[in-house]
């Protein structure tokens, strides 16, 4: 299978400050960079704001309708592709890790709940006074990013977080997420599957790590997401293993040996239950 782009801010005309942030309306972003259409993925976050138009946003595997108010947001490493009309508008923003988290020095950006990816829904579709409180941020910023004056770099950030905590808002109300300690301690969970998840698979290694019991790992897990903690590592380790078939030409054994499973039909049947269908049946259906 032909291994799809990872792309970095510098391959995309119109960013700022040494490849960390850019922002363009969706109508010019596609005139320039057409091949956002095909799978791909980013090393980076993206914000994308939809005024005008419809179509269908796949990411990760899932599939989001698009229509007027409908808001993404994706983090770096998520494979995604879009099927747009022609009359789609909007606004799109990348920005890194490292100039938002350098900026504004007390806050990082991985701590806002939308993106913590065991929480992650990567779609709001705001309503109208929504857009109208949302959409005058992204105005101002493409007009900045068009100037050449003195604290741009300030403004710019400063109206990108603006936005953030407009959609922060959003999502609180949206959202049953308990007390900010057990929001705190998912999190750092989240940072140790991300480090562990390919060769550690048993909760209690991450109890450990974390200093907790087992028994209280798991109730924050259900209290907040109504799901245990080795399903989320099951979740984890699925995910990837997906990505890997849409990215690389790797046998199954491969894949399940670089995931950490030495037998490759345990691997076999814990895809099979997961997804549905057999690790073999799902890579031909990315082919057709």
């Amino acid at each position: 299978m032909k291994k799809n782009e990872v792309y970095e801010i510098k391959k995309f005309k119109r960013n700022f400050f040494h490849h960390n942030l850019y922002v363009n309306t969706f109508q010019n972003h596609l005139k320039e960079h057409r091949f956002i259409e095909s799978l791909h993925r980013h090393d980076f976050y993206v914000l994308v704001l939809f005024t005008q138009g419809t179509g269908l946003h796949k990411i990760d595997f899932d599939e989001f309708a698009i229509a007027k108010g409908s808001f993404f947001l994706m983090q770096p490493g998520q494979i995604h592709l879009w099927e747009l009309s022609s009359d789609i508008e909007g606004y799109i923003v990348f920005f890194s890790k490292e100039i938002y988290n350098l900026h504004f020095r007390d806050k990082k950006i991985e701590e806002y709940l939308f993106f913590q990816s065991s929480k992650n829904n990567p779609e709001l579709q705001l309503k109208g006074n929504e857009m109208r409180q949302i959409q005058p941020y992204f105005d101002l910023m493409v007009i900045e990013s068009e100037q050449d004056e003195l604290h741009k770099k300030d403004k710019m950030l400063n109206l990108l977080d603006c936005i953030l905590i407009e959609i922060l808002r959003i999502y609180n109300v949206d959202s049953n997420h308990l007390t900010s300690t057990y929001n705190h301690k998912l999190k750092e969970f989240e940072l140790l599957l991300e480090q562990y998840y390919r060769t550690e698979k048993s909760p209690s290694f991450y109890a450990d790590k974390m200093a907790i019991t087992l028994k209280h790992l798991n109730r924050i897990s259900k209290n907040i997401l109504n799901i245990t903690i080795t399903e989320l590592i099951t979740r984890r380790v699925i995910l990837e293993s997906k990505r890997i078939m849409v990215d690389q030409n790797k046998t199954i054994a491969q894949i399940a040996d670089e995931l950490g499973y030495s037998n490759y039909s345990y691997f076999s049947k814990l895809f099979k239950k997961s997804v549905g269908v057999t690790p073999t049946e799902f890579i031909n259906q990315l082919k057709n």
